[in-house]
């Protein structure tokens, strides 16, 4: 049977990296910039996720850092654990209010509400625009048909999801790459990319999210490369 670490191969990250860059620039959305961008910044806190806690925690500013000039970013911490915790924070412009939030979270055991973090979203949206969520989680419990359905209605209300997937579990990547792909959003091995990749990624997230697609292909340009090229969904204008 193969492992985590076989799974992982170095040499696949720059492939994988690219297939999450290029799946964004798909994006039909058009803005001129200047908005009020809205993120919903999610994670899994059951005990397994303590190790890389730490990470997103340090990789969020980038988000903020890179939208200063577009527009302002809004960021809602949403995160689950323990026996049917569920927790989202208002949504905040201020980077080290986030991580202040961030840092005072404890990871507990207990199993995954991807659905309820979908429906959350989707309650988010109809309430004011959430222009993505990025997801990062390890693995899967639920029903994949009930995820399917709730990504397939994110999709449809524009709302992609950017799953960011650790370890190598078989299950959870089926299910994650299914939420990206109906929700019109990226898949991507969160422990296969370096810190730096890993910023540029979610920069890219956060500048689509406030400034709309001009801003991304500004940002690429900069980059010297394609960053996000989303699944592109039949029936959705330019």
């Amino acid at each position: 049977m193969t492992n985590k670490r076989d799974k992982l191969p170095a040499a696949s990250s720059n492939s994988e990296i690219d297939a999450f860059l290029d799946t964004v620039g798909r994006l039909t959305t058009q803005s001129g910039g200047s908005r009020k961008g809205r993120l919903i910044f999610a994670l899994d806190a059951t005990a397994s996720r303590e190790r890389s806690w730490d990470t997103a925690c340090h990789i969020q500013a980038e988000m903020f850092h890179e939208t200063a000039s577009l527009g302002t970013l809004a960021v809602q911490l949403a995160y689950y654990r323990g026996y049917g915790e569920f927790k989202a924070t208002p949504f905040t412009s201020d980077s080290k209010a986030l991580l202040q939030r961030m840092t005072g979270v404890r990871c507990l055991g207990g199993r995954t509400q991807i659905g309820r973090l979908l429906r959350h979203a989707l309650a988010e949206s109809a309430r004011e625009k959430v222009h993505a969520v990025v997801f990062v989680g390890d693995a899967c419990e639920e029903s994949m048909d009930e995820l399917c359905h709730h990504a397939g209605q994110l999709g449809i209300d524009d709302v992609p999801v950017f799953v960011f997937h650790e370890g190598g579990d078989a299950v959870a990547e089926r299910a994650f790459r299914q939420i990206a792909r109906l929700s019109g959003g990226a898949y991507c091995r969160f422990d296969s990319i370096s810190a730096a990749s890993l910023k540029a990624l979610l920069a890219a997230v956060a500048i689509y999210a406030v400034g709309g697609r001009k801003a991304l292909e500004n940002y690429e340009r900069r980059e010297g490369r394609t960053l996000l090229r989303l699944e592109s969904r039949r029936g959705k204008g330019a």
